[in-house]
């Protein structure tokens, strides 16, 4: 007998460790029962969208706790530190809508406010010159903190590799940013969104020039299939923008837009790579 009452708070501690199965909770005034989980549920947040701002930290910081556009996040161009961590701005909560992607479409999705987190990264964007334009750049301690917290999302929500995208993918006919300058490949390498393997590139290009001319319209399919939003009776204005848009993200050192056989040798191998609807 003595054997058992000295095994009954052993017993005890054990049933405590057990794990709470599921039933009804209490919640203020109602009793919410949760033994019937239903199958038909997923994760609101499918999408991580970068940009720019376009301006400084104090301009950009007013406008995006305005009312009538935000962001989850904003990152100034020089974060900081506090406790020997870089500070980032959290303007609304993850699980709340921001104002940021506006019209947008990618894959079957639109509206991307209901479905993404975004990012905005303090910098100028660029400025106008005789022959183009003048990119900034980001700043390496920028990109350490966009690291780090673009890989805590994406870890936390599940995000697919080729949903982390900038503004100008998901919204090709008025938006440029995060722009060319933005480092794709090294965020990549660190499981941040995608990009796609040199070899299947090559594979691909079947030993054609980069620059040979392909169909537009074979071009535009594999960037729909991909993503991209792409329409019926769209100009060659607008076809050119979702191209550019394509280039500026995968193959920054020539976005002019044009229907090339290294565009369309990317497009195939990042579609091998993440199959859509995977």
């Amino acid at each position: 007998m003595r054997r058992w009452l000295c095994l009954l708070p052993l017993l005890w501690l054990a049933a405590c460790q057990q794990p709470v199965p599921p039933g009804p909770a209490a919640d203020g005034a109602l009793w919410l029962e949760r033994s019937a989980p239903a199958r038909g549920a997923d994760q609101r947040v499918r999408f991580l969208v970068i940009h720019y701002t376009a301006g400084d930290f104090p301009t950009a910081l007013a406008t995006l706790t305005e009312e009538h556009v935000s962001a989850h996040y904003l990152i100034p161009a020089s974060p900081p530190q506090r406790g020997g961590k870089p500070v980032v701005w959290q303007l609304v909560p993850e699980q709340a809508r921001a104002w940021h992607a506006g019209a947008s479409g990618w894959g079957d999705r639109t509206n991307l406010n209901d479905t993404s987190i975004g990012i905005e990264l303090e910098n100028p964007g660029f400025e106008p010159r005789l022959l183009g334009q003048r990119w900034f750049r980001f700043p390496p301690a920028q990109i350490a903190a966009l690291s780090v917290l673009a890989g805590q999302i994406v870890q936390r929500y599940g995000i697919a590799p080729q949903n982390v995208v900038g503004h100008a993918d998901i919204a090709p006919q008025r938006k440029q940013d995060p722009g060319p300058l933005f480092p794709w490949q090294a965020l990549a390498a660190e499981g941040i969104g995608a990009w796609p393997e040199a070899a299947r590139v090559a594979a691909f290009l079947q030993g054609r020039p980069p620059q040979q001319p392909v169909p537009t319209a074979r071009l535009l399919a594999l960037l729909a299939a991909y993503g991209y939003p792409v329409t019926e009776g769209m100009d060659s204005e607008a076809q050119r923008r979702v191209i550019a848009a394509f280039q500026m993200h995968f193959r920054p050192a020539d976005y002019r837009g044009l229907p090339d056989a290294e565009s369309e040798a990317i497009a195939r191998a990042l579609l091998a790579q993440y199959p859509p609807g995977r």
